[in-house]
């Protein structure tokens, strides 16, 4: 397993600031800073990132430009913020890197901006849970626990938010929640967890560098211990693996479904995307070929479904009739008439 240093930077920092008063006051704003990623001495990328959980960062961002297929590949990942820099570290290489990151395509990502290699590669191959679903009561208890959450975008704004639940349970759980100056890279940052938490039986990482919603939360009956810290200073936990069903996972993002989006949540495993805002045509065919069920204008109790229909269950009962919007929608239908 790699060896991944702790390496949490602050989220937001203050500024003088004046208001249309002409008020001078302080205002939280959020840290954005470069990070340029090494991959065995070579530099490969600089990422515009909050620094967050920069180790799972590096980590997904690798898997998700499909540079690895095995976490076993990478050896440690080193971040050091006096430097701005993530030093990866392979155990063989990754065999024609040249070739691999040749070929950039432009995408609409903030924060990120471009992948490597054909956006559409390795699409057709991707098979997602048959069985998966969601049902809309636990769709709006998903909505409601992001709602309800303190965020850095309700300090300082200026951020998006991903979050991975678990609604195997009887409430949908918040596995991990990451916000960043751009959707994608909080994407990457949990598309590292999720890489490292299907691996093998322990987890060797940082323990603040996990997030408090419980990465590594024992189910009960689990047992789980603390380690030492190894030769390089960086420290270890011990846990049974959490054994998470890719059926029950479901990827929440503040930002839009754009194809690349989409993909990265197919190539995760997980069958549901929800978003607070809408889709893209690419977006929606790549969702419709592999799958994946895309729910999007989720606010309070309303949604649209916009692929994988089959995977929604609907609940009428959940939902209370609004006389003022049946209202309009039937002046509407009889204007059309």
């Amino acid at each position: 397993m790699p060896r991944l240093t702790h390496a949490r930077a602050p989220l937001t920092c203050e500024i003088d600031a004046v208001n249309e008063y002409g008020e001078h006051h302080k205002v939280s704003i959020p840290a954005e800073r470069a990070l340029t990623v090494y991959v065995d001495k070579r530099e490969l990328v600089t990422l515009m990132t909050l620094g967050a959980h920069p180790e799972l960062l590096v980590l997904g961002f690798l898997r998700n430009q499909r540079l690895l297929k095995s976490v076993h590949e990478i050896e440690s990942i080193t971040v050091d913020w006096e430097v701005g820099a993530a030093a990866v570290k392979t155990r063989h290489g990754i065999e024609d890197i040249e070739e691999k990151t040749a070929r950039r395509v432009v995408t609409t990502g903030c924060g990120q901006g471009s992948v490597f290699g054909g956006l559409m590669d390795e699409v057709d191959k991707i098979a997602l849970p048959p069985g998966a679903g969601i049902t809309q009561s636990q769709l709006y208890s998903l909505v409601n626990t992001i709602r309800l959450k303190e965020t850095t975008y309700k300090s300082a704004g200026s951020v998006h938010a991903c979050a991975l639940f678990d609604t195997s349970l009887p409430e949908p759980e918040m596995l991990l929640f990451v916000e960043d100056v751009g959707r994608h890279n909080a994407m990457d940052t949990i598309a590292g967890w999720i890489w490292m938490q299907h691996v093998a039986p322990t987890l060797p990482t940082s323990c603040g560098s996990l997030p408090p919603e419980g990465a590594l939360r024992l189910r009960p009956g689990e047992a789980g211990s603390a380690a030492p810290a190894s030769e390089d200073g960086t420290s270890s936990l011990v846990a049974s693996p959490t054994d998470l069903g890719m059926e029950g996972l479901v990827f929440y993002t503040t930002g839009r479904m754009t194809s690349e989006m989409v993909i990265k949540s197919a190539q995760m495993g997980v069958p549901v995307v929800v978003s607070r805002s809408g889709i893209t045509q690419m977006g929606h065919q790549v969702a419709q070929m592999v799958g994946l069920c895309a729910i999007g204008r989720a606010t309070n109790k309303r949604f649209v479904c916009y692929s994988g229909a089959q995977r929604l269950t609907l609940q009428p009962g959940v939902v209370k009739p609004d006389g003022a919007l049946d209202a309009a929608r039937q002046r509407a239908s009889l204007a059309l008439e």
